[in-house]
């Protein structure tokens, strides 16, 4: 199991930033870690879709979608697609839907809230792109923790346990 936040913190004190406070958590998991995988998109999911098709095991898919709450980047079939190919979790800057379906699922997943409208398929998006919000720049190959504490960003992997 990942490290938790805290004890992260407290022993790399001058090599993790931490987000603000701004997520709530949504998936079965409730601590994950891994390295960044970026996608950059507002309210059009379509690279979303894509990337969770993907091998993400270790990885983590960080989505900036600009702080919209007007559609849902992540839902359940999206959700279960990243289950399947084994990605650690999802940070979303925005929002999701089915969350009495996500709250199941083992993956680790924190939003800032929730709406019930699908984002339209346009095909856009950029993907692997350094995307800053929470006060944190998310880098990709960078590293992300996360727990019920927050969520900390570290250029490094952090070790298991020192």
């Amino acid at each position: 199991m990942p490290r938790s936040t805290c004890d992260i913190c407290d022993d790399f004190p001058d090599e993790v930033n931490v987000a603000d406070p701004l997520f709530r958590d949504f998936g079965a998991r409730a601590r994950f870690s891994g390295r960044i995988v970026t996608i950059k998109c507002h309210e059009d999911n379509s690279r979303v879709r894509d990337l969770v098709a993907e091998d993400g095991r270790g990885s983590v898919l960080v989505v900036d979608g600009g702080g919209s709450l007007r559609r849902a980047l992540l839902g359940d079939q999206l959700a279960a697609k990243a289950v399947a190919n084994g990605w650690e979790g999802i940070v979303v800057f925005g929002a999701v839907r089915d969350v009495e379906e996500l709250c199941t699922m083992d993956i680790g997943i924190k939003a800032l809230g929730t709406i019930p409208l699908k984002t339209d398929k346009k095909g856009l998006g950029e993907r692997d792109v350094p995307v800053r919000f929470a006060g944190v720049d998310f880098a990709p190959g960078h590293f992300l923790h996360a727990d019920a504490n927050g969520i900390v960003v570290c250029p490094r992997e952090i070790p298991a346990g020192v």
